[in-house]
């Protein structure tokens, strides 16, 4: 006690209260005002040692202790390093935090800045040794209990999956959570059939991610479908009625939207590598050019492919030349490289494509006001979009745009098929408005 006459220094408190879940919060009278209701009595009971509260709260609701990640503290620590508080005054000590190594942390900080601290329902004194021992050991149990009721709601989630049931999360596209089961959504499941059987026909996730991007079809959360998506879809065993939990698989309390053969023919595909699945795009891909181009004389001229080695060469050679007709024109084209003429072919339809001539048709086939700007990019861009199609793709490109290649002496002359060049833009814009939209 202080005789009469005798200073006392002032101590400012700081009061810190936490509750890991957010329930009852919104109570006129919750978890959070009872602590620091304790708290203010306490240091009411401390006066006479200069004990005063300070008016700044200090409350983290729905933060869990297990880290220092909280907004209420981090003001709190950055209070103290700017020297505004003394006392730091909590309920109980796993309310600051229920790290052993978090709190070491906390109490390094207090030590550096002359802080005290204090816990209402435990007693002590942490600038002493026996204070920090039994901080300690509050802290290891503290932390103990922690890890016994992880460890408890673990066993408990894992033994649901071991039954099949849902244990919430993320809803996979083709189900309805209701009643904290899964439902099957009759639309969603439909179009999750329909990307397993074309993936299945395709076997390429680059080119099926394009045509649901032409098709605007879209996901659960409103979003276009890419190839990441499309290979969690794939690879999702609940489609199979399947729970997976930690590389088991159990028997799902849900209906399966895929059957067990086209599960099993889509991960036949999967299971190639994506070069293999490439080559075998590339493969089985129709020539660039085929039947459109010809030489000056009328004669068309086929693809055809010879062999050295590992390597494949590939050529159009002119009809005249396999059925042995003499021509008496020695300078028409007998044989050409075909990724000389493909590449030259694909230069020029980009050339042509960029004339402001084409610009002007292409919009107004789109009879839109804003189509010209759109039409402009997208023309301009043809040269990105076609290095990001496979050969099927670029095949049918071509065809919709070209008429006729006749090969002469002295070039190429491309015959464009203007009726086409419409339709292929608007593929070219839309997945840019698409995007726009996301």
């Amino acid at each position: 006690m202080h005789k009469p006459g005798q200073s006392t220094r002032r101590l400012r408190c700081a009061i810190y209260t936490r509750k890991s879940s957010e329930e009852g919060l919104d109570m006129e009278f919750n978890s959070l005002d009872a602590q620091r209701a304790a708290c203010e009595a306490y240091i009411a009971s401390q006066r006479s040692e200069g004990w005063v509260a300070l008016r700044e709260r200090y409350d983290d609701g729905g933060f869990s202790g297990g880290t220092l990640e909280r907004p209420a503290l981090r003001q709190l620590l950055g209070d103290i390093e700017n020297g505004l508080i003394d006392v730091i005054v909590v309920y109980k000590i796993d309310r600051l935090s229920r790290s052993l190594m978090d709190f070491a942390k906390l109490v390094e900080v207090f030590d550096r800045n002359n802080v005290t601290f204090v816990s209402v329902t435990q007693s002590f004194n942490t600038t002493t040794s026996m204070g920090r021992l039994t901080l300690n050991i509050l802290l290891s149990f503290a932390q103990f209990e922690r890890e016994v009721i992880g460890e408890r709601i673990r066993d408990k989630f894992a033994a649901s999956r071991k039954r099949g049931m849902w244990m919430g999360g993320f809803v996979p596209m083709g189900y309805d959570a209701r009643e904290r089961k899964l439902v099957i959504n009759p639309d969603e499941a439909s179009t999750v059939r329909q990307i397993f059987e074309r993936f299945s026909e395709v076997g390429s996730a680059t080119v099926l991610a394009r045509e649901l991007r032409r098709n605007a079809t879209r996901n659960k959360q409103g979003t276009v479908i890419d190839k990441g998506y499309l290979y969690r879809l794939l690879k999702n065993r609940v489609y199979l009625g399947e729970a997976v939990h930690k590389g088991n698989i159990y028997e799902g309390e849900h209906d399966a939207i895929i059957d067990r053969a086209l599960w099993d023919r889509v991960h036949s595909i999967l299971g190639e590598s994506p070069r293999m699945r490439g080559n075998n795009s590339r493969t089985q891909s129709p020539a660039l050019l085929k039947g459109l181009i010809f030489n000056e004389n009328g004669a068309a001229m086929t693809p055809t492919s010879t062999k050295k080695g590992a390597r494949r060469y590939s050529y159009y050679v002119s009809m005249d030349v396999l059925k042995n007709r003499e021509t008496g024109d020695e300078t028409a084209p007998r044989r050409l490289a075909a990724g000389m003429v493909e590449g030259a072919v694909v230069g020029e339809v980009r050339r042509i494509l960029q004339t402001p001539e084409i610009t002007r048709h292409v919009a107004t086939a789109l009879k839109d006001d804003s189509s010209e700007i759109d039409a402009s990019a997208a023309l301009r861009d043809f040269q990105t979009l076609w290095n990001n199609l496979f050969p099927t793709e670029q095949a049918r490109i071509i065809q919709l745009l070209v008429r006729r290649v006749t090969v002469t002496a002295s070039g190429l002359e491309v015959d464009l098929r203007r009726d086409g060049i419409a339709g292929v833009v608007r593929e070219m814009i839309s997945p840019k408005k698409l995007e726009a939209a996301e």
